[in-house]
This record gives structure tokens, C-alpha cells and sequence, in this order.
């Protein structure tokens, strides 16, 4: 078992930025793929960014790519998302989500190979 529990959201003006994070306990961190997805009100949950569980590999969704950057802490059990220049259209509830795996590069993008999730943390952008 993994749990997760996300920070870091809040509201923002456009432009600005926010630095989610997602601490892990239980399962060892460092043989998780990494990944943060979101949900926005009337949407479906959308991919965001993953991370590979050694860092060296990453994947971003069109719409962040260039804004947004994720990154890990295996020391700390930590994954982050650095977000900057935010638009309204990022409003959402964003999840962190694991997903273990022998394979040290592999990027896990579709949510239903994620097996642990977090609560959520809600990101407001304001025009």
C-alpha cells in the first residue's frame, strides 16, 4: 500500500505560480512511477505530467508543457509540481498517483495503470 497526501494548492492570479507537492508513505517510494493528473468541474480527469522512478524521465501534456515541471525526492518520498505562468483554464482538483513498477525509466501516462491516489488539492486560477 501507498498513501499520498498532496499540498500547495490554493488561489492564484493569472501569471502567477504554485509548487504542489505529494509526500508518500507505506510502499517504497522509489519503485513508484510517478504522475500528477487533474479534474476540472464538467471534465473528464486529464493527464498532467509524469515522473520515472528515478527522475531521469519525464512527460508532460501538451497544455502545460513549457509551464509546468515535475520532479522527485526519493530521499524526502516526495513528488512536486512547479507550476508557473497559470492560466484559469488550469483551475482544477490536481492528483498525485503512483504506480510501482520494476522498470526504472518507464512513464506511466493513463490513469488506470496508476494504482494509489491522493485526495486532491484544489488550484484556483483567477482572471
Amino acid at each position: 500500500q501507498v498513501q499520498l497526501a498532496e499540498s500547495g494548492g490554493g488561489l492564484v492570479q493569472a501569471g502567477g505560480s504554485l509548487r504542489l507537492s505529494c509526500v508518500a508513505s507505506g510502499r517504497t517510494f522509489s519503485n513508484c512511477a510517478m504522475g500528477w493528473f487533474r479534474s476540472a468541474p464538467g471534465k473528464e480527469r486529464e493527464f498532467v505530467a509524469a515522473i520515472s522512478r528515478s527522475g531521469g524521465n519525464t512527460y508532460y501534456a501538451d497544455s502545460v508543457k513549457g509551464r509546468f515541471t515535475i520532479s522527485r525526492d526519493n530521499a524526502k518520498n516526495t513528488v512536486y509540481l512547479q507550476m508557473n505562468s497559470l492560466k484559469p483554464e488550469d483551475t482544477a482538483v490536481y492528483y498525485c498517483a503512483a504506480a510501482p513498477t520494476p522498470f526504472v525509466i518507464r512513464i506511466v501516462t493513463m490513469d488506470y495503470e496508476y494504482d494509489y491516489w491522493g485526495q486532491g488539492t484544489q488550484v484556483t486560477v483567477s482572471s
